[in-house]
Formats: C-alpha cells, sequence, structure tokens
C-alpha cells in the first residue's frame, strides 16, 4: 500500500472510530507525514516495503539530529509510527508490523506544577470585572480551576453542556463524556457572563452554541484561551510559569490536599486509568515531607 494512502486511511481512523481531538490528529499527521518523506528519501514509497532495520534506523536518524529532539517528542513519534503499522496490519493492509520492536526512549518523570490556592486567587482576580471581556476570562478561568477542565473541554463547551445549576457536561479525550460539579463561584461569574456579555458577542458573530466567544462573536480558540489565561498571569504578577494546563493541575493538588480520595479525582479529570492521576499524589507527599520536617519533634 502507497505510504500516502496507509497514512490516510490511519488518521481517518484515529478521526471517525476513535474520535480524537482535532489538535491530536494534527500532531500525528506531522509525524507521520515527516516519516513519510525520510521514508521516500531513502527509496521506501510502500509500507510493505518498510522492515524493521528501515524502522529502527528512522528512529535512530531522529534520535540522532543536532540539536536532539526532546524524549518527549522522540516518544510520540515513535507511537505514531507504532499506531500506523499496527493499524495496517490489524485491517489485512500489510503482512507485518517493522515497528513493533521501537522503544520510546524512557522520559523522566516530571512532577506537574501547581500555584498555591494564594496564587490561584491572585489570577481569578486578574481580569478587570468592569470591562465585557475582562467579565468572560474571568469567567472562563474560574470554570477551568472548578472543573480540572482541559483547555479544548472548556473552549468546545455549549450553552446546553451547563446541565443544572451545579454540574457542567464536558467531553473529553475520546469523545468520553463526564459530569462533574461547578462550584458557587464559577458559576456566578459564567452566569455573569452569559448574561451580561454573551449576547453582545454573539451578535458579532454567526449563531453558534459555543459558550465561550471571541471578541468578533466567533468560538473562542485554544490560542485565545492560552492568551487570556497569560495576561491574567501577568495582570496578576505571578513568577511561576503558567500554562494552560496548570489550573488542571491545580485542581487536583488542592483536591488532594484536601483530603479527596484518588479515585474521585481520577473520575473529574476524566482519566482512564489512576495510575495517570497518581502522579498528582506525589506533589502532596512532597507537602507532608515538608510538613512533617517542620512540625514534628523527632523527624531530625
Amino acid at each position: 500500500m502507497r505510504l500516502e494512502r496507509a497514512v490516510d486511511a490511519y488518521l481517518r481512523h484515529l478521526t471517525i472510530e476513535r474520535g480524537l481531538s482535532e489538535h491530536t490528529i494534527a500532531a500525528y499527521r506531522r509525524d507521520l507525514e515527516g516519516y513519510a518523506a525520510w521514508l521516500r528519501a531513502n527509496g521506501v514509497d510502500d509500507a510493505d516495503a518498510v522492515t524493521p532495520a528501515i524502522a529502527a534506523e528512522f528512529a535512530a536518524a531522529r534520535a540522532g539530529e543536532d540539536p536532539p529532539p526532546a524524549a518527549s517528542s522522540l516518544a510520540r513519534l515513535q507511537s505514531s509510527v507504532r499506531g500506523l503499522h499496527r493499524f495496517l496490519v490489524r485491517e489485512g493492509l500489510a503482512a507485518d508490523d517493522p515497528a513493533q520492536r521501537l522503544r520510546p526512549p524512557k522520559q523522566p518523570q516530571r512532577l506537574p506544577k501547581a500555584l498555591t490556592i494564594e496564587q490561584v486567587e491572585r489570577l481569578l482576580a486578574a481580569p478587570s470585572p468592569d470591562e465585557p471581556l475582562g467579565i468572560r476570562d474571568r469567567a472562563l478561568l474560574e470554570l477551568l480551576y472548578a472543573t480540572g477542565a482541559r483547555v479544548s473541554e472548556a473552549i468546545s463547551l455549549d450553552v446546553d453542556d451547563l446541565a443544572s445549576g451545579d454540574v457542567l457536561r464536558l467531553r473529553g479525550k475520546g469523545s468520553k463524556e463526564r459530569i462533574v460539579p461547578v462550584g458557587s463561584f464559577a458559576r456566578a461569574a459564567v452566569d455573569a457572563y452569559l448574561t451580561r456579555v454573551r449576547p453582545e458577542l454573539a451578535a458579532k458573530g454567526r449563531a453558534t452554541a459555543k459558550i465561550f466567544l471571541g471578541a468578533r462573536g466567533a468560538p473562542l480558540s485554544r490560542q485565545s484561551a492560552w492568551l487570556v489565561i497569560q495576561a491574567a498571569a501577568e495582570r496578576a504578577h505571578l513568577e511561576a510559569h503558567v500554562s494552560p494546563h496548570t489550573l488542571r493541575h491545580s485542581f487536583a493538588t488542592h483536591l488532594l490536599q484536601g483530603g479527596a480520595d484518588v479515585r474521585v479525582v481520577q473520575e473529574l479529570l476524566g482519566h482512564s486509568s489512576v495510575a495517570t492521576t497518581q502522579i498528582y499524589t506525589h506533589v502532596t507527599v512532597d507537602t507532608l515531607r515538608d510538613v512533617y520536617a517542620t512540625s514534628h519533634p523527632r523527624a531530625l
């Protein structure tokens, strides 16, 4: 099967059958188009002509680039290649899987960077309550912290996803839905935005059910949401790096510090495995160690 057709078939499978997000599909496409280009440059035009030696040579070539890619980038690239060849074998489009022995580089475990509660409060208070977009920004930030939603989940919300006064319907990876509670502060901020600001923004653009809109009435993009967070962090004079995932990390960490069960936090975050959620427990263990070291009479 020609490389271009193989890649297109796999990407359609990821989009239609697995329901992956546009952002994830775009990352797979970049990886696999680079893989196909490297194969063609080395005289391979057909997926069936790829051998284990060729797949290993590709992985080695990428790892040997100057400067070398990050371990996370190499891991994702190899995951894309392995997924493509597994798919081709499973669908009967190829006889063998030449990438099955590829092993991604071991990545150092990075603990999530969470803000303190005081820092979160400063961040949430940063948008101006006197400006329409400030009211929108406050609603977005409050909702992210109150629910632990990914930015992509928040900007995908429709008005109808606010199922009732205190819960929210989120659609996560693989189009999996989950229901999460919404605290009173977030609900008040969202209600203020929906009643005072969103109607004016919606009048500027085409009709859309999305909750969060941009200045011209179009649905808020990931990039715009990122800029909202960055602007709030600068306004709050936060020295800590604040990324779109920071509020999600802080949400999980603060729940666990408050005594929440890790399986409840897993459900709220939409993790398929509790092992993914348990990385947050390392953050709270560090806090407990510090408290123990400074408080227990026989700690040292």
